[in-house]
């Protein structure tokens, strides 16, 4: 492959990329959707592996701390537009979620926290009696 400019000019930005995402720590994007016996946090975290994610519980907070890794360390990059370093992001977590039931699942880059609410916060029908 020859060295036309635009290479010259990739290899560049693609150097000026890495140095500026260089431990750089990111806010994830989430949606948080409400059922009748849950509150479910979807946050985009491409690029994480399971071992990489630290999820806490504490004070009435839930701690998202993931790492992500390059993901190519043994070819060349052209171009390098996906984000190295950390997310983090923390969520006040109301006493209607009881925090000993809280789950989570990650895939796709997409991590996936079930707060189950306690029973006494979850809507129940009240049977009427007749005479």
């Amino acid at each position: 492959m020859s060295n036309t400019g635009l290479q010259k000019d990739q290899k560049q930005s693609t150097t000026a990329a890495t140095e500026a995402t260089r431990n750089l720590t990111y806010t994830p994007r989430v949606d948080i959707l409400e059922r009748e016996d849950e509150l479910v946090l979807l946050a985009d975290v491409p690029g994480v592996k399971e071992e990489d994610v630290d999820l806490r519980f504490e004070k009435g907070e839930l701690m998202l701390n993931c790492r992500c890794a390059p993901r190519h360390t043994d070819v060349k990059m052209l171009v390098q537009e996906y984000g190295v370093g950390d997310y983090y992001r923390v969520f006040t977590i109301s006493e209607q979620i009881a925090p000993d039931k809280i789950s989570a699942s990650l895939q796709g880059g997409v991590l996936t926290v079930h707060l189950p609410k306690r029973e006494a916060v979850k809507p129940r029908r009240i049977a009427i009696k007749g005479s």
